[in-house]
């Protein structure tokens, strides 16, 4: 089972990527392409799909992503491209948003799901999805670290998000952090 891939951006599709880890190529479903771009160092979080008669990887730039991913193929009658089409229309924000307040419409506008689905949906995870951290969602598994370490040195979720928003979160976490400091001081 595959947890995660690291490699570059070798080609980008309307639907997937394709990933390079060290002369492997690996095409990824993923839910928003344009996020990436070509050479591109990156991690994608990965969950893979085997039935009888196809076998791909679904990807996620940050792990919450995938949580929200997983969740939403837990539900009865959802499955995995169904799941990936849905959060490629929308945000994993919007989507626990929509399931906290039932809100039926706007999961109903997602493709592939109908008034039953959503109903379903909402039914199996209202109380599940608290469990993903808001602040977190989008966040890359080195971002999430360095916000850790810089709130451990003292620094606010305000000033933090701040400086997340003028720096690139998508490296290594010593340099976020280092970028980060740099432009807090």
């Amino acid at each position: 089972m595959f947890y995660s891939l690291k490699g570059y951006v070798d080609v980008i599709k309307s639907d997937y990527i394709v990933l390079d880890v060290h002369d492997v190529c690996y095409q990824i479903t993923v839910s928003h392409p344009s996020d990436y771009k070509v050479d591109e160092l990156v991690r994608v979080f990965i969950y893979q799909v085997v039935r009888e008669d196809e076998q791909y990887l679904v990807g996620f730039k940050s792990m919450e992503e995938k949580e929200i991913f997983m969740s939403l193929i837990s539900v009865k009658g959802i499955g995995p491209r169904t799941a990936i089409n849905a959060l490629s229309q929308t945000t994993p924000n919007q989507i626990i948003d929509a399931i906290r307040n039932s809100n039926v419409v706007f999961l109903k506008k997602l493709p592939g799901i109908g008034a039953k689905a959503a109903a379903q949906i909402i039914l199996d995870l209202k109380g599940e999805v608290s469990l993903v951290d808001s602040d977190e969602i989008g966040l890359t598994s080195q971002a999430i670290d360095a916000k850790e370490a810089l709130k451990n040195l003292g620094f606010k979720n305000t000033q933090i998000d701040e400086a997340f928003k003028k720096i690139n979160i998508n490296q290594e976490t010593s340099q976020i952090i280092r970028d980060a400091l740099a432009l807090m001081g």
